[in-house]
Order: C-alpha cells, then structure tokens, then sequence
C-alpha cells in the first residue's frame, strides 16, 4: 500500500512539472489493448472451476472439506491468471505497430 501511495505521488509530480512546462500531459497514459473485464471474467471463471472440482476431491477423496476448496480455488484461480497473461501478451503483439 505505502508503494501505491508513493507511486501516485511520483505521477502527480511528473505531471505537474510536464504541465508547467507545458508538454502533453496525456503522454504518461497508456492505453492497454487487453481488456481488464478479461482478466476478471478469467479469474471468476478459474474460481468457479476449483469451486467444482473442491467440491468433487472432497466427496471422492480422503481429503479434507477445506483444504480441497482451498487448494482448487488458489490452483485454478492462479491457473486462469496465468493464461490470461500469455492471452493478453499476444494481443498486445498483435495490435503493436
């Protein structure tokens, strides 16, 4: 949190001193290709996906009831992360000039 904090300020000042010298300020925003409502929707659906199968190690495994939810929610929630960066790093290829 204190990082974010600081990045913030650091932005604020660059955009001050680019303001009064009187570039561009539209400079410091990137525009992404890759939709954020992707990375959301892959991770919800991550999430339901080790909800599921949490649910069917827990019935037919000797595996505890929590452990099975918590270990397929982290394993397939972080699964979907992943492949939303491999998906997100050919789009960005894909659409750079």
């Amino acid at each position: 949190m204190v990082y974010g904090i600081i990045y913030l300020l650091v932005k604020r000042k660059e955009r001050l001193a680019m303001i009064e010298k009187g570039t561009d300020a539209s400079q410091l925003k990137t525009k992404s290709v890759v939709p954020v409502e992707l990375k959301w929707g892959m991770l919800l659906v991550g999430i339901g996906t080790g909800i599921i199968l949490g649910k069917i190690f827990a019935a037919y495994t000797r595996l505890g009831e929590e452990a099975s939810y918590f270990s397929m929610v982290c394993l397939f929630g972080g699964l979907s992360l992943v492949i939303y960066h491999f998906v997100a790093m050919h789009m960005e290829k894909k659409n750079t000039p």
